[in-house]
């Protein structure tokens, strides 16, 4: 028997934005949005918020706790390693990973990636395609997981979770679930203050208590308010990402002198 277990990473030590899945956004703090978002998806049985062991992310266990919602703590800059143990700890397959800088995470898309995963015998399954940057969402199963903590080495595919599987297509099936196109211009994560200014702007226009709004929602307010997107126009897409690639090319470069 299955048991799909949403884990969502969150840790305060953001180097662009600090403490930014705290910061307030309509009144709640930005995790709390996150949670209470995955909380409406039909097809995740536990929610697992997976923060580090540094003193400082105490209050993100705490805040999961007082949501309903289990909460763990594991390595700050070995995400797979957390992502993992956090699965065994709760005897997730499969795993959706969903990262707390996503306030407007849709709860009908992950439905639909999750659903996707089971269409086929992947081994990961993503949104892929043209999407708003903030939708993301990503379906492993527990033995592709298990393997890429055995044997990522690298850098960028220990401070993320899915390079390693991505690096070596020749051994996983990955499904890509493409259900935008020509969207992925739109920026709606939060990794800088002017995502936070973007993000509060759609939440005091769409956000009523006690319920939720969708993509839909957010697309149609841009076409009525189209210079919303300026706000936060013109950040670079993944660079957290981007940066692990460039530590890692440094070092290996090193390596070979």
């Amino acid at each position: 028997m299955t048991r799909t277990v949403a884990i969502i990473q969150a840790r305060t030590g953001s180097t662009r934005l600090p403490g930014k899945v705290l910061k307030e956004i309509a009144g709640r703090p930005m995790l709390w949005h996150v949670v209470e978002r995955i909380k409406r998806c039909r097809t995740i049985s536990t929610i697992v918020v997976a923060t580090t062991e540094m003193e400082e992310d105490r209050v993100i266990l705490d805040l999961a706790r007082s949501l309903g919602v289990e909460a763990v703590a594991g390595s700050t800059d070995d995400v797979l390693d957390r992502y993992y143990r956090a699965a065994r700890t709760f005897d997730a397959d499969p795993v959706v990973r969903i990262t707390a800088d996503c306030p407007v995470i849709d709860p009908e898309i992950v439905d639909e990636v999750v659903e996707f995963y089971f269409t086929g015998d992947y081994d990961a399954c993503s949104l892929e395609g043209g999407f708003p940057d903030g939708l993301d969402v990503t379906v492993f199963s527990s033995s592709a997981l298990s393997t890429a903590w055995r044997e990522a080495t690298l850098p960028s595919e220990r401070e993320h979770v899915g390079p390693y599987l991505k690096n070596h297509p020749e051994r996983f099936h990955r499904g890509r679930y493409e259900k935008f196109q020509n969207l992925g211009h739109l920026r709606w994560t939060v990794d800088e203050e002017r995502d936070l200014r973007f993000i509060r702007a759609i939440y005091k226009r769409l956000y009523r208590e006690g319920e939720i709004f969708l993509t839909g929602d957010i697309l149609d307010l841009l076409q009525r308010e189209p210079d919303l997107l300026e706000i936060n126009a013109g950040i670079i897409r993944n660079e957290g990402y981007l940066k692990s690639l460039e530590r890692e090319s440094e070092v290996l470069e090193a390596r070979r002198l």
